[in-house]
């Protein structure tokens, strides 16, 4: 989140701002670190205050007090240590419009990108339209309502380290039947101490209620939860200590939670904290609107679309989609039309999903793909164009 509020000051002061940076945090006993990484060029004489941003979103995110794992607000208590370095000329030329060995703009970098789409999530209330794999789209939701329940109250008690994981039962036709098992993992006051007498156990019968009543049920569709269905709520009994105290964090170390949850492939690159001339991003971005509209045009039930790029060429190298034997037409007919009505090249990429603008901070956290698109442009790579689903259906 430090990593892409950076990477939106950055596009508010310049919107052709090249920039990638990385974030690593980490908390001792005494005193909490941020560090921040990486390349930045703004043709601006106004200058970025990476340290106000850092501390700024880390308070946002709840991370105020030490006791919880780091107090952004506190120069003695967190120190947030900057290298930025400007884009390398060698690697500028090669994405500048009109420089380097090709003049239209290029790829950032070499690599393969890739979008998927399911219609796991259709017929689901509160998840229609999300075109995701059910899995990682419960899982995503269950964080998100965690992180509110923190911040409006309806969960005093939770302190901003959390995270889940949904496993999913499928029938013999391949529809998703119901859930087998529910993990979430929630850091939390010291309510053993403060609300029952010591009593480790109470305490953690009552986080499992509250969690429960107040996000799984109110998340999970109830026609998924059955008897059989296991619920596992911070497994080894208590989570008090967490955050960068108990547990460093870096820019991209969980990129599949970005994604897909492991059912659609992920390129290898993380999103966070780069520009969209990064094909890593952009590409990535593309490859998920054109599966979308794959499958929400009901020509298939599943889509992966690969993108393969060369650095600083802005055609790419390779189009290649794969609905996994559910397309109702052959997958050599659908990458046709796919390449007929979406342009992946970098510049084309960014005109069309409006991606010059800051609206990166709020896809940081909860997952990248999936969600609605809102009126400050955010997300527009979820939005469906009827006109291209009419082309694709043929």
């Amino acid at each position: 989140m430090i990593s892409d509020a950076i990477l939106d000051e950055c596009l508010s002061i310049d919107p052709v701002a090249r920039v990638a940076v990385e974030t690593m945090v980490k908390g001792t006993d005494a005193r909490s670190y941020i560090f921040i990484g990486g390349e930045v060029t703004i043709s601006s004489n106004k200058d970025v205050d990476y340290e106000r941003v850092a501390r700024r979103t880390a308070l946002e995110i709840g991370y105020d007090d030490h006791s919880v794992g780091m107090d952004a607000a506190s120069e003695d208590l967190c120190q947030v240590v900057v290298r930025i370095t400007q884009q390398s000329p060698d690697i500028s030329q090669g994405v500048d419009q009109g420089k380097g060995l090709h003049l239209e703009q290029g790829a950032g970098d070499q690599g393969l990108m890739f979008g998927y789409a399911s219609n796991e999530t259709e017929g689901f209330q509160d998840l229609e339209g999300m075109f995701m794999p059910l899995p990682a789209a419960l899982a995503q939701l269950l964080t998100s309502k965690m992180s509110a329940s923190m911040k409006d109250g309806t969960l005093p008690w939770a302190r901003p380290d959390s995270k889940s994981q949904v496993t999913i039962r499928y029938g013999d036709d391949g529809k998703p039947s119901s859930v087998d098992t529910v993990v979430i993992a929630i850091q939390h006051d010291d309510l053993a101490k403060e609300k029952f007498e010591g009593n480790e156990r109470e305490e953690h019968s009552y986080i499992c209620s509250e969690i429960m009543e107040n996000v799984i049920k109110s998340v999970i569709p109830t026609s998924l939860l059955d008897s059989n269905s296991k619920i596992i709520i911070n497994g080894t009994g208590r989570f008090v200590l967490g955050g960068p105290h108990a547990d460093a964090g870096l820019t991209g170390r969980k990129i599949i939670v970005d994604t897909y949850g492991g059912m659609g492939r992920h390129g290898g690159g993380a999103f966070s904290g780069k520009d969209p001339s990064k094909v890593d991003r952009s590409a990535a971005y593309a490859a998920r609107w054109a599966a979308k509209h794959v499958v929400a045009s009901g020509i298939a039930e599943k889509c992966e679309i690969q993108l393969a790029y060369a650095i600083g060429v802005a055609e790419p190298v390779s189009v290649y989609v794969n609905t996994m034997g559910t397309g109702s037409v052959e997958d050599d007919i659908i990458s046709l039309r796919v390449a007929n009505l979406f342009d992946f090249r970098p510049q084309a990429i960014i005109e069309k999903l409006s991606l010059r603008t800051p609206i990166y901070s709020y896809s940081a956290s909860g997952g990248h793909f999936g969600r609605n698109p809102d009126s400050e442009g955010r997300f527009s790579w979820e939005s469906l164009d009827h006109e291209i689903l009419e082309s694709l259906k043929g």
